[in-house]
């Protein structure tokens, strides 16, 4: 049986003794996903990074451990390792090195590329999300290890594209495919929590549409005095077309092909989670002003949040700065925005179906197009199997001392649907550390090293108990 006060005491040393400073110059390396980085190559950040990972593994001394660094051309680097288990059966961890770009809004004394630790929180960007994955499985493997506990084979898979919607991994997952097994279980360590308080297990990821929409209505802009009330505003006619998709009063998305029906059982997960956070939401972001959440149902929040649709903006281009604003009526808008689509929904139909309804029947006859990179799917897991659910349930109330909860993700993890298909019948734990504040893709973003720790406990608790069901 697992000791678990001294399965504490080591993951809580090895963290800090071990991990938190190689992981600390991992966040220092700027390897943007090929999205935010064309010449991610040229750049050699991603190379770097991934060799920084390897040499701290080689220096953990894992006997038996294989590792492996695969590199298709033209595509970023992944990384596979093999541990053997005494249990013939196999679980899959998954995590990625690839990081989102800088943002701005970064307070004084942080920076995206430079770690700093205040208390318990390492700053800096891609630590949590999820830079953390790979030191938290070797962890996971020299824990078992060292209390000499039977378990399942794992395989461990680092990709480098995740950020950019993992256009690589289908690529690198059939070139590995006899590697890598049928693993019973597959865990993820890229997801959120709701709090640092308990274990949370996603079971639903939105998917996700990134389009930019253009709006030309001159080829040359116009004297504002002259062209007003002629001309439309471009701005005005791009307001109008994103209308077509929601309402600007409530926020509801408006299109049939863009809401699902919400399964009984992810409803009443999303009631028992909106009891635990009810209190959190009014903090749980860093409201301006007597602002707060858009509802005072807790329930509605969790459900707007993991299984409707949702827009934002995060770009707008043709509108000059304020000091470089004069009286012209501008010729072009170009709005980007992201689109989180419900887990269930087709993602490509559904670009099929958002390109028509914003392009079609112009106002006025002007000039429309709409440019979407590459559908994230979203994703449903599978029933959880008993042994799984006591499991996840052991864990969290040794590790962490409260009941672990069930609640969707509003982000995307695209390599869960991907997964899902290829492995129908594995059973999957989607995990993380990114919780109330910990801003990952934004400014300030941190890893919360108590509950890194504590998942790094429970997953070594789940992967024992897994093996001995």
């Amino acid at each position: 049986m697992i000791n678990h006060e001294l399965l504490t005491e080591r993951v809580n040393a090895f963290w800090e003794a071990d991990i938190i400073d190689s992981l600390s110059s991992y966040i220092e390396i700027p390897n943007k996903s090929p999205s935010f980085d064309p010449d991610w190559k040229a750049n050699g950040h991603m190379d770097r990074a991934m060799q920084h990972v390897m040499d701290w593994v080689r220096d953990q001394k894992v006997d038996n451990l294989m590792m492996e660094l695969h590199e298709l051309p033209g595509k970023t680097p992944t990384l596979l390792l093999e541990y053997p288990g005494a249990i013939d059966d196999t679980v899959l961890i998954y995590g990625h090195l690839d990081k989102q770009p800088e943002f701005t809004g970064w307070h004084e004394g942080l920076a995206p590329w430079t770690a700093v630790r205040r208390d318990e929180k390492l700053y800096g960007r891609g630590g949590g999300d999820d830079g953390y994955a790979i030191y938290s499985a070797i962890a996971i493997i020299k824990m078992l290890h060292e209390q000499s506990l039977p378990h399942p084979r794992i395989v461990i898979l680092i990709e480098a594209s995740e950020e950019s919607g993992s256009p690589d991994l289908p690529l690198y997952m059939d070139e590995l495919n006899d590697q890598i097994g049928t693993p019973s279980l597959v865990i993820a360590l890229d997801s959120t929590c709701g709090n640092y308080d308990q274990l949370w297990v996603t079971t639903s990821l939105r998917g996700m549409l990134i389009g930019e929409l253009k709006v030309q209505v001159l080829e040359q802009g116009a004297h504002s005095g002259a062209a007003g009330g002629i001309v439309g505003s471009s701005f005005r006619l791009l307001r109008q077309l994103l209308s077509r998709v929601e309402d600007e009063h409530s926020g509801a998305i408006l299109p049939s092909f863009l809401n699902e029906q919400i399964p009984d059982i992810r409803r009443s997960e999303a009631v028992a989670a909106g009891e635990v956070l009810s209190a959190d939401f009014n903090t749980m972001y860093t409201y301006a002003g007597s602002s707060g959440p858009i509802s005072d149902d807790p329930t509605e929040l969790v459900l707007n949040n993991t299984w409707q649709a949702s827009l934002e903006v995060t770009g707008i281009d043709g509108l000059p700065d304020l000091a470089n604003a004069g009286n012209v009526l501008r010729p072009y808008t170009t709005a980007k925005f992201a689109l989180r689509l419900p887990p269930t929904t087709d993602a490509r139909l559904a670009e099929q179906q958002l390109t028509e309804l914003l392009t079609d029947n112009a106002p006025y006859g002007v000039e429309v197009s709409f440019d979407s990179g590459e559908p994230a799917p979203g994703w449903h897991a599978p029933p959880t199997e008993p042994a799984l659910e006591a499991a996840l349930q052991t864990a969290s109330d040794i590790y962490f001392g409260a009941p672990a909860i069930n609640m969707g993700c509003g982000g995307s993890i695209p390599f869960m649907e991907f997964l899902a298909k290829k492995l129908p019948e594995s059973q999957f734990v989607v995990t993380g550390v990114l919780g109330p504040h910990s801003n990952a893709h934004g400014p300030n973003e941190f890893l919360h090293l108590p509950t890194a720790k504590k998942i790094t406990c429970s997953m070594t608790s789940v992967i024992y108990d897994w093996g001995q069901r």
